[in-house]
């Protein structure tokens, strides 16, 4: 055997050799892709590389592959890897010395993982860009830079992708609804894909002689490849046009080449027909992409839940007068109107009226708290049993609901540092690809191979090599953990955050009343009165059944578990925020907090230091 051209034999045992390259040296794209070919052999158990070094450990079964082809296969390989070029884009020179804003995009079109490493390669050439993230598993894009909105769209547009704002609750809302469409038209195109290539491949496994069963497959393929198929041979083209390739590209490739190559043997009557291969990869991948379409959709749920928080309308009054508007017409100072059960529009404070506001999805609070005068209320949060006028002082992205959802959406975008180098990989994955395609054919034809079985084995080398689950791994993981996360309320700020948070094993909390069920019971009964505590718990029950209040719910349920059976009540009054007074059973009943029955003139000092110990212990005093 001649000696290697690619790189150096440094140690050798008889399952085991190490080798140095010039390639692989301060290269970790090249090592990573040199590992993941290797694994695809099952002679081969363990690949270990050192950039730094450009040295590389193979652990291998000289049973099934010797040491001398072992040797051969490592150096075709790295002759590829080295012929690949890859285009590494310095951001060191750029210099951004004025504000730096950002802009976030949703991006449709985007078919795989290498669909969002073209847009940001495109994006990051142009000086005007900081820092660029596409996130294909949110379709979502986020650029900090120097450059406009319109800039980043007509560079996105370019590409064959298309771009829509997200600057409100209400446009997440229409793309939330394209997504459903998109779903339901990746299923319609799998479907059809599906019927027609079903007989061509059937027909293909009996190996026809018979001239019209050839035609047959020929008719039934054409509009699984041009039609359902289309998509893949138009971003290919774009792509081709930008100098650069992705999983589309292999796609377009594999199926174009099958069914060409067919085309010939149809017409002479001679030769191969790969129609089935061709309808079988089309309907394969549209498979895939259907079942991505709606695992990405399921992933995103958290998001959907938040945005829908956000009411679509509000009550403006103005002039007097009242009318129903849009929310997204809201500007800062209009005054809204806000009725029991309502969702309040947008952020704001109280002008008039007094109610109880559940704000648990943004405090994490499980009881309502109540709203007077002067105190601020947040978009989203429902209303309770009082009206409300409010004065708006945030809308739109300005609001605490729409920063919940970026952050969450911030979240789900993040890449982590695995995930970065995961990206790296695939940028040169796809022309490595065809570069070891190519080298393939050609090995097989200098061998003397027939010219179907080496282009057969080339078409196979392209359609296997798919970086789509390298690339959506890390991503969909991340919208899975953080999604679930969101509907159980808890907000993750970054996905670092949430690598982090796997090595947690103490976790310690400032607040104890936050972290409950939500729903208030009873808990202690403490009592200085004659009575006793069924006639206590009946006189009570009764008394807050015409309550709405959350803890006066508390106590009837309470009685009801009790099977205690309530009387009716007389003279029943609510005042929001403090208490109820009513009658029961000929007696008069005052049921609140400390100062409502202050103002009621009735001693509690003979209960304080009980009820501060309740309080202490995250129950809240009923007196």
């Amino acid at each position: 055997m001649s000696a290697p051209k690619n790189f150096q034999l440094v140690h050798q045992l008889s399952r085991r050799i190490r080798i140095v390259s010039p390639l692989l040296k301060n290269d970790q794209e090249r090592c990573y892709i040199l590992e993941i070919i290797l694994k695809k052999r099952p002679e081969i158990k363990v690949v270990r590389s050192v950039a730094a070094l450009g040295s590389v450990v193979v652990e291998f079964n000289p049973a099934g592959l010797p040491k001398k082809n072992l040797l051969i296969l490592l150096d075709a390989v790295l002759g590829n890897i080295g012929q690949a070029k890859v285009d590494q884009h310095q951001q060191a020179h750029k210099v951004f010395d004025g504000p730096v804003q950002e802009i976030d995009l949703a991006v449709e079109g985007m078919s795989c993982a290498s669909c969002a490493l073209l847009i940001e390669m495109v994006l990051k050439r142009d000086d005007r860009v900081k820092q660029v993230n596409v996130n294909f598993g949110t379709s979502t894009l986020t650029v900090h830079g120097q450059l406009g909105r319109d800039d980043v769209a007509k560079k996105v547009s370019e590409l064959g992708y298309q771009v829509f704002a997200t600057d409100t609750l209400s446009q997440r809302k229409k793309l939330i609804e394209r997504e459903s469409e998109r779903i339901g038209k990746a299923r319609q195109r799998f479907v059809w894909s599906a019927i027609l290539s079903f007989p061509v491949v059937a027909v293909g496994m009996t190996m026809p002689t018979s001239r019209w069963l050839h035609w047959l497959q020929f008719v039934l393929t054409t509009p699984v490849v041009f039609g359902s198929g289309w998509t893949f041979f138009a971003k290919a083209w774009r792509l081709l046009k930008q100098r650069t390739a992705n999983m589309d590209s292999l796609i377009a490739l594999g199926v174009g080449a099958a069914y060409g190559y067919s085309l010939p043997s149809l017409f002479r009557r001679k030769g191969h027909i790969y129609f089935e291969a061709a309808a079988a990869i089309i309907t394969f991948v549209l498979l895939g992409r259907f079942l991505e379409e709606r695992a990405k959709g399921k992933a995103g749920e958290a998001i959907r839940k938040l945005v829908d928080l956000q009411p679509a309308t509000a009550t403006l009054i103005r002039d007097g007068q009242e009318s129903i508007i849009d929310v997204d017409a809201i500007v800062v100072d209009d005054e809204l109107l806000v009725r029991p059960g309502e969702k309040i529009p947008t952020d704001g404070v109280v002008i008039q009226g007094v109610s109880t506001v559940d704000e648990a999805m943004v405090t994490g609070e499980s009881l309502p708290v109540v709203k007077d005068v002067g105190h601020k209320v947040l978009g989203g949060c429902v209303n309770g049993n009082g009206v409300l006028r409010i004065r708006a002082t945030a809308v739109g992205m300005d609001t605490v609901l729409a920063g919940i959802v970026h952050m969450v959406d911030q979240a789900q975008s993040t890449k982590l540092p695995i995930q970065k180098q995961v990206d790296k990989i695939s940028a040169v994955f796809v022309p490595a690809v065809m570069l070891v395609s190519a080298s393939t054919m050609v090995g097989w034809l200098v061998v003397g191979a027939p010219f179907g079985f080496a282009f057969g084995s080339a078409i196979t080398v392209l359609l296997i090599a798919c970086p789509c689950a390298l690339g959506l791994a890390t991503p969909a993981a991340i919208m899975v953990g953080a999604g679930h996360a969101a509907k159980e309320g808890i907000y993750i700020r970054n996905g670092e955050s949430l690598e982090t948070a796997a090595k947690l094993n103490v976790i310690v909390f400032d607040k104890t009343g936050t972290i409950t069920e939500g729903k208030p019971k009873v808990s202690d009964l403490l009592k200085i009165s004659r009575l006793g505590e069924e006639k206590i718990i009946m006189l009570a029950a009764s008394a807050e059944h015409n309550s709405e209040h959350f803890l006066g719910k508390a106590i009837v349920e309470h009685a009801r578990d009790l099977d205690i059976a309530l009387k009716p009540t007389t003279h029943f009054y609510s005042e929001t925020g403090s208490g109820i007074t009513a009658e029961v059973d000929g007696k008069k009943l005052i049921i609140g907090n400390k100062g409502w029955l202050i103002d009621q003139g009735i001693k509690v000092e003979g209960l304080l230091s009980a009820a501060g110990k309740f309080a202490e212990q995250g129950k809240t005093p009923v007196f």
